[in-house]
């Protein structure tokens, strides 16, 4: 078994547990293979929209939560939950504070080296969600109706021996609406980060993992467990890098090839955000 990397803070949002489309299993390996001094799990962890219609609680959901609590218990994790609009029904116990390792939270301040980010699902500026929620779950049905059409046109490929696509990022990029949204979303961030005096934003809610800076301010997003399988790691050095779980090189690992994750990196270079495409197994310090 390989040996487990160590980070500072792990980030992963939007695992919609409870519905046919969360990768359940795939982020608790994700955990299990990653160990931290502090987890946040941001938002949309649960989703309660499905569960009150047609979702399925399985065993898979439940082991995500033993493997938390494991980590708590083994390596004295840090979780720290922020509470998204699919687990809202969590606004009516909040602030929770269970002994010095669990907390349930609308927002949270991260330190990070010199830096404050200000971490959030990001619901807070989603005006559908907050103003009018019969609107908002009409697009959480016609959401679920996409990833199913995903499912099945990736049933296909698989088939035809053809790899993975995401044909719902692929339709929400091509969507001028989407796109327009995520652009106002991603702005609106940032200028909150401003104004709660902080360096950078880090969020969820849009499933578009990002790392990237916008006026001054950084931002960036975990992404999700239903199409990206994407996390946000803190090495203790205080740089941050975007992770994806790969599903073609985990079934690799079953084949005994020890290499189930693909890491792709980020680093600032003159207040720019450069990709620097592809990097090994083991972690490397960004400059």
């Amino acid at each position: 078994m390989a040996e487990k990397t160590d980070f500072r803070t792990i980030i992963i949002s939007d695992i919609h547990l409870g519905t046919s489309g969360s990768k359940a299993e795939e982020v608790t390996a994700f955990l299990k293979r990653y160990s931290c001094k502090k987890l946040i799990l941001n938002g949309d962890i649960i989703d309660a929209w499905q569960l009150k219609k047609y979702g399925v609680w399985k065993r898979k959901h439940t082991l995500f939560f033993k493997r938390v609590l494991r980590m708590i218990e083994q390596n004295n994790t840090k979780v720290i939950y922020l509470r998204g609009n699919h687990d809202d029904f969590l606004d009516q116990i909040l602030p929770l504070r269970l002994g010095k390792l669990f907390q349930i939270r609308k927002d949270y301040i991260l330190n990070s080296g010199d830096q404050r980010f200000y971490v959030t699902h990001g619901d807070v500026f989603d005006s559908i969600t907050t103003h009018l929620k019969w609107l908002a779950y009409l697009g959480d049905i016609g959401y679920t109706f996409l990833l199913w059409v995903n499912k099945q046109y990736n049933k296909y490929r698989s088939w035809r021996g053809l790899p993975y696509f995401s044909l719902s990022q692929k339709i929400k990029s091509s969507v001028k609406f989407a796109v327009n949204y995520m652009s106002d979303f991603e702005e609106k961030l940032t200028e909150l980060a401003r104004s709660r005096g902080c360096d950078g934003i880090i969020c969820g809610h849009i499933h578009q993992p990002a790392i990237r800076e916008i006026d001054g301010i950084m931002y960036m997003n975990s992404g999700d467990w239903v199409e990206t399988l994407s996390a946000l790691v803190e090495d203790h050095d205080g740089n941050w890098n975007l992770l994806y779980y790969n599903e073609v090189l985990e079934d690799e690992r079953k084949s005994e090839v020890d290499a189930p994750f693909r890491e792709t990196g980020f680093r600032v270079v003159d207040k720019q955000v450069a990709f620097t495409g592809l990097m090994p197994k083991q972690n490397k310090r960004l400059g």
